[in-house]
């Protein structure tokens, strides 16, 4: 999560498209932090309110929906905020995210419903579209217009190994080698990033669309390859783990 957040802080501090010093990208950036941390202050206040907190438990299962219409509120306000900003999108959708999270602990499990809807709303609905988007920007013929083009996608495969894989070894002491080469497989797995990444790179003019298309490229080879790989590694463990008492 850290390294996400990270990366997404970055991308709307060296890329956005307002901002023309870094001075400015930092003080719009703090600006929105500040924003987003008195919101949440307010949102948590209200929440605590038996009133405020009355109305939502009675309309939260009815055709109102009101913990999902907030939430989906929630998320084009601060989109819709750090577009205003000049900040990117993406880092808005990401701070709403975590400003629910913060705000909606449900400790008492009045609505323990409501987070399996806005996964079924999530992954039902806008990440199926994102993707389907995704693939029909994807340009196959800038990818395949030459030899060189083509390669970059296995190097930008092997860079994603080893900069989001490669750390997972930090992790031996705690889980052994094999489980560490399984996270790293699956931490270097990365596509709805990199399809962000690459639009904005794009409309900026900060990367060609044969680059653009090898690093989607790599994104989906990712999720192709090191899942199977480490699904793969994790069933041979288990193989040996249950043979071996048979041999005693």
């Amino acid at each position: 999560m850290f390294a996400e957040f990270g990366s997404i802080i970055l991308l709307s501090l060296f890329f956005s498209r307002e901002a023309t010093s870094t001075t400015t990208k930092l003080v719009l950036l703090g600006g929105f932090v500040l924003l987003a941390a008195g919101f949440a202050f307010v949102v948590l206040r209200l929440e605590r309110s038996m009133r405020i907190a009355a109305v939502l438990l009675r309309l939260q299962d009815t055709t109102a929906q009101i913990r999902v219409r907030g939430a989906f509120m929630l998320l084009v306000a601060f989109v819709a905020l750090a577009s205003l900003l000049g900040l990117e999108t993406i880092l808005g959708a990401f701070v709403a995210g975590v400003i629910l999270r913060f705000v909606d602990g449900d400790r008492m499990m009045t609505h323990p419903q409501f987070r399996q809807k806005l996964e079924a709303v999530g992954f039902g609905v806008f990440i199926p579209v994102f993707f389907v988007t995704s693939g029909i920007r994807f340009d196959l013929a800038a990818l395949i217009s030459s030899p060189a083009t083509i390669l970059r996608a296995p190097v930008f495969l092997v860079a994603l190994l080893l900069v989001r894989g490669v750390p997972a070894l930090l992790y031996r002491p705690l889980v052994g080698s094999r489980r560490s080469v399984v996270a790293g497989l699956l931490q270097a797995t990365s596509l709805s990033f990199i399809v962000a990444a690459s639009q904005i790179g794009l409309e900026l003019g900060l990367i060609t669309k044969a680059t653009g298309a090898a690093l989607i490229a790599a994104g989906l080879l990712s999720v192709l390859i090191f899942p199977l790989l480490a699904l793969t590694i994790l069933r041979r463990a288990e193989t040996v783990s249950t043979a071996v008492p048979k041999q005693v």
